[in-house]
């Protein structure tokens, strides 16, 4: 045999396919570049601008009232000076005040705690207990998560009246926990059912009962969509002022209404605006930051289902 000269042509075959790369369009290569260093800087940017009011706030709460009325609060980095504690000690000295923070606190969790617990029970029998009508009534659970706030305040302020808890925190805890039932149950039903079978029979082999198998081995594996919803719940309820506007008198204010009401004397009370409203605001953001990881895989793990 001789060797193939390279001068001649090449043998006839049947044409080789070879892979061609697609070409992405234009705007495709943006927003793949943009992907990166560009937007990440542009996303800490809106962050940073986002949290412009919040740094303002808070310069405000340390500075005299005087100082706020003559100037704005980005005085403070040319007269460092202006900066006290006196309107900190101004709000501890208010007992309106002191005690809707108070009411907040008595309001918010056990709102939270009764929803999450409720909740997961719920939950659970929707996604592993077989009853009579269990997906006609989550069907009706799923249904109640687009009635408005507004369309009940009517009704149960007749009702709450009548059985005498109009204006007392339990009615405002009620209210509360009433409205936050069908979202919990729609996420932990989600996300209960993506336990894997095998795992709750398992344990049934082994002896456990449905409500040893919930608190053994269901509840661990629901801490991340347990603590989301904690959280959700806890900003909804500590951040509402609608709700216990209506349910709550002078007694059982929570903080959101109690600053409402001294907006209205602003000029000669803003030593105590300002430092209650940053501890109004600075509370639910270090609940959120602080569980921002298990807020956000507890809920996209319950909406994808």
């Amino acid at each position: 045999m001789t060797a193939l000269d390279p001068t001649l042509d090449p043998p006839l075959g049947p044409p080789v396919d070879r892979p061609v790369r697609a070409k992405r369009s234009l705007a495709a290569r943006v927003a793949a570049g943009a992907a990166g260093g560009v937007m990440r800087f542009f996303l800490i940017l809106v962050a940073l601008v986002w949290m412009v009011p919040t740094f303002g706030l808070l310069m405000s709460s340390f500075r005299d009232p005087t100082d706020i009325s003559t100037s704005g609060w980005w005085k403070v980095f040319t007269a460092p000076g202006q900066l006290t504690a006196k309107s900190y000690r101004t709000l501890l000295e208010n007992d309106a005040i002191t005690s809707s923070l108070l009411n907040t606190v008595w309001i918010t969790v056990p709102a939270t705690l009764l929803v999450v617990m409720i909740g997961a029970m719920a939950g659970y029998a929707f996604a592993w207990m077989d009853f009579k009508g269990r997906d006609w009534w989550f069907l009706v659970v799923v249904a109640l998560l687009v009635v408005p706030v507004q369309v009940a305040l009517i009704p149960l302020s007749d009702l709450f009246g009548k059985i005498g808890i109009f204006g007392d925190i339990i009615g405002v805890v009620l209210f509360h926990v009433g409205f936050g039932l069908p979202f919990a149950i729609f996420l932990l039903r989600n996300f209960f059912a993506e336990i894997p079978r095998e795992l709750l029979e398992a344990a049934r082999l082994d002896g456990a009962g449905e409500i040893r198998l919930f608190a053994t081995v269901v509840m661990p594996l629901a801490a991340p969509a347990i603590a989301s919803l904690g959280i959700f719940q806890f900003l909804w309820v500590w951040n509402d002022m609608l709700v216990a506007l209506v349910f709550s008198d002078s007694q059982s204010q929570p903080l959101t209404v109690a600053l409402q009401q001294q907006v209205r004397q602003f000029g000669s009370n803003i030593e105590v605006l300002a430092p209650g409203a940053f501890i109004s605001m600075a509370i639910p953001l270090v609940v959120f930051f602080a569980f921002q990881r298990q807020f956000v895989s507890g809920v996209m793990a319950g909406a994808v289902k």
